[in-house]
């Protein structure tokens, strides 16, 4: 597998996680607030600015800068660190988690292949970053983002999908504030045409 580093630590990167093996995890509103939660407490703590984000059910896609303290590789360990932890202790303790003992063994099925687990591996490796640099890369990117629950049939309209930002540029709200870049909004923004 090849290894993507983050060519500018406090550039505005895309980056995906992804869970191993793409397990459904995040079929699950609990599992789904976990990650919420998280980014928040990055935000306040980490100094991390979100632009953009969208959460699938086994991976999930951000814009993201780091803030002036700490650089933005750190901040994605920590992140990945912290929510596996507390996702798999969420999934060992939840009684109505009918996948629970599949799923906890593949996370320790992986864990066993990396010498830095303790016993599960819950992420993939890295993030693949992708350094972004203007405005009309940027922009489609957040289509993108915006544009992942719509492709995957989950809703009509980019902005229906509660874990999504797209909500939040068009009306400020949601479950995770983001800063919303200003980058001449035109049509098509949140939901480009895919052929």
């Amino acid at each position: 597998m090849a290894r993507y580093e983050i060519l500018d630590q406090f550039g505005l990167n895309f980056v995906t996680i992804t869970i191993v093996d793409w397990i459904d995890v995040f079929t699950r509103k609990e599992y789904k607030d976990l990650i919420i939660e998280s980014l928040q407490f990055c935000q306040k703590n980490k100094g991390l600015l979100i632009y953009s984000y969208v959460i699938m059910t086994n991976h999930l896609h951000l814009i993201v800068q780091a803030g002036k303290t700490l650089p933005l590789s750190d901040i994605l360990r920590d992140f990945k660190k912290h929510t596996a932890k507390s996702i798999i202790k969420s999934i060992e303790k939840n009684t109505k988690e009918s996948r629970k003992a599949w799923m906890l063994e593949k996370f320790l099925y992986h864990g066993h292949h990396y010498s830095n687990n303790q016993k599960y591996q819950f992420w993939q490796r890295g993030s693949h970053p992708i350094l972004l640099f203007t405005p009309k890369v940027i922009r489609q990117k957040i289509g993108y983002i915006h544009a992942n629950p719509v492709v995957q049939g989950f809703v009509e309209n980019p902005e229906d999908y509660w874990y999504c930002s797209a909500l939040y540029y068009q009306e400020e709200r949601g479950p995770l504030k983001v800063d919303i870049l200003d980058l001449g909004v035109t049509e098509g923004y949140f939901m480009p045409k895919y052929k």
